[in-house]
């Protein structure tokens, strides 16, 4: 029996056994989507925290009060001590290091905005001029602390803001009330929507010093830090923690992490949840596997006769097993090639309802759901396949 009169035979018999046919494709099709679905979530939800990442700036390199330690916190709290404050005189004096491109100040805290009659609790950063270029963040309207005005009390609205109090669409120039002060609207946020669930539209930004003074406060949330290039982040990075080492009487009390390793600690975290998922979902191909197998077994003990009179007409063993063989190959090309599509229709439907989640299924997942879906389908005939060539022809033909 030639290749050509084995897959046509086979594929005769697949056909006419509809209903066994259909059940093992639909079990292959199921572990394959479910391997191409899972892996387009893990993938995608990889890509999207590298992209809100990536958004908040370039060569970013970012200074926390406190010390954070391999074993969690302040090595000083548990005897009662408090890390040391990040001060503006601290950020300043990073901002001269030869590193250092530029350097924002950050404070962050809730009030509420009054304009109008209308009330709204916001949030609040409290920051300078250079926060603006560093979070790549650009202004639709007016400007925010031009050089020379530091110490006035402007404001920046966020666009959606900026609509809900001025729906006129001329905030520039108007004031509004923000806690107990009043501050000249300066500027208006282009539209950037949410990014690591903080949604840019819905803020305000006042200069820092009218920050600490509003929130109480002579500390820093955090500074950002915007290094000369890529190549002098790790150098900034080190010449940041001796700075401020130097400053605060030798205590190693300030934490510096670059916006590389951060993104670098996500990716290995989302890639290895990709490959679990993955995982969990080819265990449904094994149990695809042992149905195929166990179907395959009862088909010969159905097909005795068949199998008889095909050795009484001069069929060798080898034959058989080929016979066999190429019917798992056929289901299981069918399974993996309508699972394949299934997981790609639904990971596409899931771009459809998150469309900032890029839920698109990773080549080398696709491609090992449907090798593994061949390849299980295969090993799983190898025991039908032998059992089926051992037969013997006369008590095959007798059905016995």
């Amino acid at each position: 029996m030639n290749l050509r009169d084995t897959l046509t035979l086979s594929l005769q018999t697949v056909v006419s056994y509809r209903t066994r046919s259909l059940l093992i494709v639909l079990a292959m099709a199921l572990g394959v989507a479910a391997v191409v679905v899972l892996t387009a979530l893990g993938d995608g939800a990889r890509r999207y925290v590298v992209g809100q990442f990536s958004s908040l700036g370039t060569n970013l390199v970012f200074v926390l009060p406190g010390r954070a330690e391999t074993s969690g916190g302040f090595p000083g709290a548990a005897l009662g001590q408090t890390p040391r404050d990040l001060t503006l005189e601290d950020a300043r004096f990073i901002a001269h290091l030869p590193q250092v491109k530029r350097m924002a100040p950050l404070n962050v805290g809730v009030a509420e905005l009054t304009s109008g009659g209308r009330l709204r609790e916001v949030t609040v950063l409290g920051s300078t001029s250079e926060l603006l270029p560093i979070r790549h963040m650009k202004l639709s309207q007016g400007s925010f602390l031009a050089h020379g005005s530091e110490r006035s009390a402007q404001i920046v609205l966020g666009s959606t803001l900026a609509h809900e109090f001025f729906p006129d669409g001329e905030p520039v120039g108007q004031r509004i009330r923000l806690g107990d002060s009043r501050f000249l609207v300066s500027g208006v946020l282009a539209p950037q929507g949410e990014s690591m669930g903080f949604n840019s539209d819905e803020i305000v930004i006042i200069p820092i010093d009218y920050a600490q003074e509003l929130f109480n406060t002579n500390t820093l949330f955090r500074i950002l830090v915007e290094a000369r290039s890529r190549t002098d982040i790790e150098p900034a990075k080190a010449a940041i923690a001796h700075a401020l080492k130097l400053r605060h009487d030798g205590e190693e009390d300030v934490t510096v992490i670059t916006q590389d390793a951060i993104l670098a600690t996500f990716d290995r975290i989302l890639r290895a949840l990709t490959l679990g998922v993955a995982g969990i979902a080819a265990i449904s191909l094994a149990v695809a596997g042992i149905l195929v197998m166990n179907v395959m077994l009862v088909a010969v003990a159905q097909r005795t006769s068949e199998i008889g009179l095909l050795k009484a007409l001069g069929a060798p063993a080898a034959d058989i097993r080929r016979l066999f063989f190429a019917e798992a190959l056929w289901l299981s090309l069918a399974g993996g090639a309508i699972g394949y599509a299934l997981g790609n229709l639904s990971a596409w439907g899931i771009r459809l309802a998150y469309p900032t989640l890029p839920a698109w299924p990773p080549h080398w997942a696709s491609l090992a759901g449907v090798a593994t879906a061949i390849l299980t389908g295969i090993i799983a005939s190898l025991l039908p396949a032998a059992r089926a060539a051992r037969l013997d022809p006369v008590l095959a033909l007798s059905g016995k």
